[in-house]
């Protein structure tokens, strides 16, 4: 067998079988077959994609590259949430608190921002203190007693997707659904979690900018993961705009506490409840979304989900007490303003600006390798759909420098749109995906 044959074979919109696949990735893995065949590969499969088989086999192929996590002993459900990325999408930190709260168990394994969209862990580690880089005893005992743990994927994990990622990322085949699934589902079988939501996101501030292409990805997410074994489901939701009124790093976990205290903005509410309610369903502690829900919004009305939160700081290294003072005090000293050009409504905050303007001000990155700053960001003080005058005060902004922010706030400005009358509101949630053959 030949890499180079294998290639041809794609390239020609060949259908590869199982051990195809696997004498591929895992040379790759050996350092048998070099990136630049498998750069190759990864464009052919970019153009010609895969079939189901040809994306289940190349997910169990990643998924064995590496360890898995063992939970056993463990009392579950386990179950997890992942996101395909946005602009101010903290859902992460608020659901793990609520599904704990259900006697749900998440194994959380997250990553960190890479271009416009934001990363679980870098916002965590945003609370002084706060460990990511947990060994697997610490993550075990941690997810025991806590009922979700946070850490980051380990060289040991799923190594075929760390080596896959990255050559995607400078061969310019990162938007391709089959590579993409395989990706997502890999790492989160490795952490060994029964279950899966998926949060596929549509729109100018995520990967898939239209509802069709979303839809594209959610579909062969969950009918390759059903195929898999794993209980799985997908909501095809809005990321046209910010999620939420904070984007930063530690302004996006002092926006979870609100969330946890019931003070969260409309926007990440709603699409935090209905995330949280398929959890509760896929944990067996709801029959169907509606009462799932309900659970949810009483558990926070309770105060559980934030003991719990504030209980997960102290056990990976920070101070609750701590960083409860630093709420609304922890930002850069580099500060701006902007502020409405004109009167009416405004009609659009348009993500993928708004990110963008955040790698420069030091929120994300544009290499794996670049810095994050814990207290750069941006405060919304209007959203879309808000009345404004000229010259109201739309956006607080913090900046890790003065070159940050004189970069950011032009593009910040150029984010707004406005109009004489009120936008539709938006549908936050446009609709659910079942694996195939789900009534």
């Amino acid at each position: 067998m030949r890499a180079v044959d294998i290639i041809m074979k794609k390239r020609s919109g060949g259908e590869l079988s199982g051990e195809e696949i696997h004498f591929l990735i895992s040379g790759y893995v050996a350092g048998t077959i070099p990136d630049y065949q498998v750069s190759a590969w990864a464009m052919a499969v970019f153009f010609r994609g895969m079939t189901k088989g040809e994306t289940a086999a190349l997910t169990k192929v990643m998924l064995n590259s590496g360890d898995v996590m063992d939970l056993s002993g463990i009392k579950g459900p386990f179950v997890d949430k992942h996101s395909t990325g946005g602009v101010g999408d903290k859902t992460s930190l608020i659901l793990a608190p609520i599904a704990a709260s259900l006697g749900i168990r998440d194994p959380m394994m997250s990553g960190r921002a890479l271009g416009h969209t934001g990363g679980t862990l870098d916002k965590l580690e945003a609370i002084p203190g706060y460990r990511t880089n947990l060994s697997r005893e610490e993550f075990r005992e941690i997810l025991d007693r806590d009922g979700f743990a946070m850490t980051g994927q380990t060289r040991e994990i799923v190594p075929a997707d760390r080596l896959l990622y990255a050559l995607r990322d400078v061969s310019g085949t990162v938007e391709s659904i089959p590579l993409i699934t395989a990706s997502i589902l890999s790492k989160k079988l490795a952490e060994g979690t029964d279950a899966l939501v998926l949060d596929v996101k549509y729109g100018s501030g995520a990967f898939m900018k239209d509802a069709k292409d979303g839809e594209e990805l959610a579909r062969s997410l969950v009918d390759t993961g059903a195929a898999m074994g794993m209980k799985i489901t997908a909501l095809l939701t809005d990321m046209d705009e910010p999620l939420g009124n904070m984007v930063g790093n530690f302004l996006e976990v002092e926006e979870s506490i609100d969330c946890l205290e019931g003070k969260g903005p409309r926007d990440l509410m709603e699409l935090t409840l209905e995330l949280a309610a398929r959890m509760a369903v896929l944990g067996g502690k709801a029959q169907n979304p509606s009462e799932g829900r309900r659970l949810c919004e009483e558990a926070l009305k309770s105060g559980k989900p934030r003991q719990l939160f504030l209980d997960n700081i102290r056990s990976q290294g920070g101070d609750p007490d701590s960083f409860l003072r630093m709420r609304g005090v922890y930002r850069s000293d580099t500060r701006g303003e902007v502020r409405a050009r004109e009167g009416g409504f405004i009609s659009r905050i348009d993500a993928w600006q708004v990110g963008h303007a955040g790698v420069q001000l030091g929120v994300g990155r544009n290499r794996t390798e670049d810095a994050v700053s814990p207290t750069a960001g941006v405060c919304f003080h209007k959203k879309g759909g808000d009345a404004v005058k000229a010259g109201d005060l739309v956006m607080s902004v913090w900046a890790k420098d003065r070159e940050g922010l004189e970069a950011a706030l032009p593009q910040l400005e150029r984010s707004l749109s406005y109009s004489a009358v009120p936008p539709e509101s938006r549908r936050m949630v446009l609709k659910s995906i079942e694996p195939a053959g789900t009534v």
